[in-house]
């Protein structure tokens, strides 16, 4: 099996996965205790699966009880604001990586003083770090890939998507596919912030400076990033635009066989698998002067005010790097578990389609992490809606860099 880089194998020996300290253990072992938990991950399909890991956890340590309250994402997070502000949020819950560091500012997550975090991904736990500080540990992990529709590039005659794609060969291919007939497409990428920060990276440029101090949305890097993802629809048409989408999803595009190319998350896989009647596979996602692809995860944390911080992160430490929780996370076609064991992680590269599925972990050598600041919807609103106006053609991409730099600048502080 081919190495996955990023992954490295824990040491001979070293366990599975990251527990905490003997002493935490034990003194959550020997008193019982009931704990509450949140998270939003499991809702639409996954309930049974947490529910499992829950009773797995309870056979190791069954003086834990943990009542699971699993809430649909949409709700979630104002759920969380009022229940946070209000004193009565839960012992541990799950935080996505853009509202992490709004929560970590406010002082209401408990350091994790107590977990071993060697087994853990290191790009995966670093996002959780704040100031030498870890206050969460990444209960998953995503990545996005280039899915392809083979057909489509046999019937335009081209040869298929590699690991060392260039925007230049994937224009050429999209054009390819989209000159086979009026309803048949070359790509799909969605104008928005969470695309375009990872388009940006790909073309050399960033959001924010390196210490986090100043916008650069308006550079030169980024506005070639911007003109890329727009001239798409705007100009060669090798992307529908939304007339041409009529209300359907880029997943319904892809699944009717008439898009070529498709970056997005693995998460994809188990749909495409039963929707999809034509062959398809996947790459690492193209990139122009560098590579980056996104980079997903959820932390989990703890309640700053509970009063059962050992139990608490007992349970959040064995559902993110257990053994236990890993295989069934796998199995249940979920998102991966963050560890760093190449052994666990293995049982994934079997399962098919795609067939490429080493392409998942090939891209983890070029993660790019979203630029989590405090005010980060803000920001991601303020973006995607100027990318918005330039996609339908009313301003240019250097028009709308310049307004979201502009109107970041006098409505978000970054001191």
């Amino acid at each position: 099996m081919k190495e996955m880089k990023q992954w490295k194998a824990m040491a001979a020996g070293a366990a599975m996965a990251a527990v905490l300290t003997a002493g935490g253990i034990t003194a959550a072992a020997e008193e019982e205790v009931t704990i509450t938990y949140a998270n939003f991950n499991a809702s639409g399909g996954q309930e049974e699966t947490l529910e499992a890991m829950y009773e797995a956890f309870h056979e190791e340590y069954p003086n834990i009880t943990v009542q699971i309250e699993t809430i649909g994402f949409d709700d979630y997070f104002t759920q969380m604001q009022t229940r946070v502000a209000g004193g009565t949020a839960p012992d541990c819950y799950e935080l996505n990586i853009e509202n992490f560091a709004a929560y970590a500012n406010k002082g209401v997550l408990a350091p994790l003083d107590e977990i071993d975090t060697s087994g853990y991904n290191e790009t995966a736990l670093s996002a959780f770090n704040v100031d030498g500080t870890q206050y969460g540990v990444p209960g998953n992990f995503s990545n996005v890939v280039l899915i392809y529709n083979k057909d489509l590039f046999d019937q335009a005659g081209i040869d298929y998507p590699t690991d060392e794609w260039t925007w230049n060969d994937a224009l050429a291919a999209a054009e390819a596919i989209r000159a086979l007939d009026e309803n048949t497409y070359g790509i799909y990428q969605p104008v928005t912030f969470n695309e375009f920060f990872k388009v940006a990276a790909q073309f050399g440029g960033s959001i924010l400076n390196e210490d986090k101090t100043a916008f650069t949305i308006n550079s030169k890097e980024n506005v070639a990033a911007a003109e890329m993802m727009i001239s798409k629809i705007t100009d060669s048409n090798v992307q529908p635009n939304d007339e041409q989408m009529s209300g359907m999803g880029d997943w319904d595009l892809f699944q009717s066989g008439r898009l070529g190319m498709i970056p997005t998350g693995i998460w994809a896989f188990s749909t495409f698998a039963e929707g999809c009647d034509f062959e398809w596979d996947i790459c690492v996602e193209p990139g122009q002067t560098q590579k980056a692809t996104h980079f997903f995860s959820n932390a989990l944390v703890v309640n700053a005010e509970t009063d059962k911080k050992e139990a608490a992160q007992c349970w959040i430490n064995w559902l993110a790097s257990s053994e236990t929780a890993a295989k069934m996370r796998i199995e249940a076609g979920w998102d991966l578990p963050a560890i760093s064991n190449e052994e666990v992680l293995s049982g994934y590269l079997e399962m098919t389609p795609p067939q490429n599925r080493q392409a998942v972990f090939d891209s983890l050598d070029h993660l790019v992490v979203a630029p989590v600041i405090e005010d980060y919807a803000l920001m991601s609103d303020i973006i995607t809606g100027k990318l918005a106006e330039a996609a339908s053609g009313k301003i240019t991409a250097q028009e709308a860099l310049d307004a979201a730099q502009s109107e970041c600048e006098a409505q978000i502080s970054l001191q």
